[in-house]
């Protein structure tokens, strides 16, 4: 698992360790059941607060990504949640508006993908 932490970007850092772990969980990098680091390892690894770390997995699991075993970790959910279902629909929704305008200003759908592809490999 992988987490960039940017202080220049405004977010509160538990939001951005969220963010990247529901990313990596909607792409395919998390599989369901895998175990996320421990916090105590997270928060040394990032050069964070351990209560940091502890938000962010907190509220992975109350959002239904993730779930706690006590006494062994935090794990990735094993089947598709309402909380996925959501995060696509939202995504869904915001290509949708971004086709729409792309359309409207006479870009095709190539177009957007070379676009896409230009930005992951940024």
């Amino acid at each position: 698992m992988r987490i960039v932490i940017s202080s220049s970007s405004g977010e509160p850092i538990y939001e951005q360790i969220k963010k990247q772990i529901v990313s990596q969980i909607a792409s395919g990098a998390l599989s369901p059941g895998d175990a996320l680091p421990s916090i105590r390892f997270t928060a040394k690894e990032l050069g964070v607060g351990i209560i940091t770390v502890k938000r962010a997995y907190d509220d992975l699991c109350a959002g239904g990504w993730c779930y706690s075993a006590q006494g062994k970790g935090v794990f990735v959910s094993p089947r598709k949640t309402e909380a996925e279902k959501k995060f696509y629909e939202e995504l869904k929704e915001r290509l949708r508006d971004i086709a729409s305008y792309a359309a409207e200003s006479g870009v095709g759908v190539d177009k957007l993908i070379d676009i896409l592809n230009e930005i992951k490999g940024e």
